[in-house]
């Protein structure tokens, strides 16, 4: 199969993992109205090209963070991302640290803080509001101590969204451990690479307080009972006291929030829906994204996600006033699809197609990148 663009590796990940694993990244809750609008609200924002402007160099690095970057991109987190190909976690961050930019791991990774801290660089470290906050703390030391530069916090879950494909694929419901089985027989070189090779199937940083019951089948079940919705602005104070580098609050929708993200010394946030995954008929983040931006201004760093499958995509975000994007379903289909290169070719990709983008709309550096280009002001 041929490989040109992120939608291709979707093709060629559906392609080579079970259906429980593939319709676990790819779907969002309810209807998935809002995943819908990720892609489409920001695949309708329109550009301004301009002509004879002198883009003959173009740069796309950035610095996020006090951190120069080749790309103002980031790995975002993805539960279970290790699951798509052996040990993928570990290989997505090798081929983030050779692009230049960060990888970001999430609470519920296959592969723990520590194997992934070796292999990313910068490394970035993902954490849910959970119900026993002296794990918790035992997260953020272990991070701090294992050389994270940013402490990605998520606010948007304080309970799962209501996911049908996952009870219709197997991810969940009757039969679960079953029908999984039965499918990965049906897709026998992911089977040997991930099921066989790719062992132990734990979630790497839940070890400590799941043991033998960190594998995949609990994982559904522990996201249920764990997350706490009781967390208010005010607790994050004790994050804030146990983490003392740059905290981004990962989740925000409104401007209000924003603002209360900013209050509490955040040093960025990310506007996001989580993928359409959580409370579906919300905004999407293209939407969202240009009053929270006018809102806080340059008080924190405000990054973006939701929708982006192409430099084009990144483009967009940072016209709609993003600093930086986080990539999610984008790198997971190419890491389902070719593993280590796979992420390498997209963040290539990715590369060429911000260069085109901004080359054809007058800009050669990142840091220009405005609502100037932007055929009608949202």
């Amino acid at each position: 199969m041929i490989i040109s663009s992120a939608n291709d590796f979707r093709a060629a990940a559906r392609r080579r993992i079970p259906r429980f694993l593939f319709d676990y990244a790819d779907g969002g809750a309810n209807a998935e109205e809002t995943l819908r609008r990720n892609v489409g609200d920001l695949a309708g924002v329109a550009l301004r090209q301009r002509v004879l402007k002198d883009v003959a160099s173009i740069d796309l690095s950035a610095t996020l963070f006090g951190r120069k970057l080749a790309l103002p991109v980031a790995l975002g987190p993805v539960g279970i991302s290790g699951m798509y190909a052996r040990r993928g976690e570990l290989q997505a961050a090798r081929a983030a640290a050779a692009a230049g930019i960060p990888t970001c791991l999430s609470t519920v990774s296959i592969c723990s803080i520590e194997e992934v801290a070796r292999a990313a660089n910068p490394f970035w470290f993902q954490l849910y509001v959970i119900r026993d906050r002296a794990f918790m703390t035992d997260l953020i030391a272990r991070a701090k101590a294992a050389g994270a530069q940013a402490l990605v916090f998520t606010v948007d879950m304080p309970v799962p969204g209501a996911r049908y494909r996952d009870a219709h694929s197997g991810m969940s419901g009757p039969r679960g451990p079953l029908r999984r089985v039965i499918q990965a027989m049906g897709k026998p070189g992911w089977a040997w690479d991930v099921g066989l090779m790719g062992r132990p199937h734990m979630l790497g940083n839940l070890l400590p307080v799941l043991g033998k019951d960190s594998g995949l089948n609990d994982y559904m079940g522990w996201l249920g009972a764990n997350f706490d919705p009781s967390i208010q602005w005010k607790d994050l104070d004790w994050i804030r006291a146990a983490w003392d580098g740059p905290l981004i609050i990962k989740g925000i929708l409104d401007p209000e929030d924003a603002r209360e993200a900013a209050a509490i010394g955040a040093d960025g946030i990310v506007v996001s829906n989580h993928g359409g995954r959580q409370l579906d008929g919300v905004l999407s983040s293209a939407r969202a994204l240009p009053p929270i931006a006018d809102a806080v201004g340059d008080a924190l760093t405000v990054l973006a996600d939701g929708g982006v499958r192409s430099g084009l995509d990144v483009v967009r975000m940072l016209a709609l006033g993003a600093k930086g994007v986080l990539l999610g379903r984008a790198w997971v289909y190419a890491l389902a699809a070719q593993g280590e290169a796979g992420v390498t070719k997209l963040l290539d990709l990715i590369a060429k197609e911000m260069t085109v983008a901004m080359t054809l709309t007058g800009v050669n550096r990142v840091d220009a990148i405005d609502r100037s280009i932007l055929a009608e002001t949202p």
